[in-house]
């Protein structure tokens, strides 16, 4: 727990590319923080389910905020009662830090 609340108060970086993506070891480090989430190659990603679909765009709308905050956005596919979303690093074709910060921040929209 104290792993994601470190990366829910980090601040993502630019996506500027150039960087090599994370290597394996690292990924598994940063995935073993987080709660539910599941890496598939060069993604991460996680379903939330919700009550209904008011509290599923809720969510998405609470993810979105984040997102543009962080200028760091993941894939989401919604539906009625719930939402997935994909974190990948498309300038470095892999995953980087950020995308396990952006999980974690959008993580802790359930710990409020």
């Amino acid at each position: 727990m104290d792993r994601i609340c470190e990366l829910a108060k980090g601040k993502c970086k630019p996506c500027e590319g150039g960087v090599a993506p994370l290597a394996e070891a690292e990924a598994a480090r940063y995935l073993a923080a987080l709660s539910g989430w599941r890496q598939h190659g060069t993604t991460i990603s996680k379903t939330y389910r919700f009550k209904n679909y008011h509290e599923t765009m809720a969510f998405v709308n609470a993810t979105a905020w984040i997102s543009h905050r962080e200028d760091h956005h993941p894939n989401l596919a919604v539906g009625y009662n719930q939402c997935t979303a994909t974190y990948t690093t498309h300038a470095i074709g892999g995953l980087s830090e950020n995308d396990f910060i952006c999980a974690a921040k959008i993580d802790a929209l359930f710990s409020l």
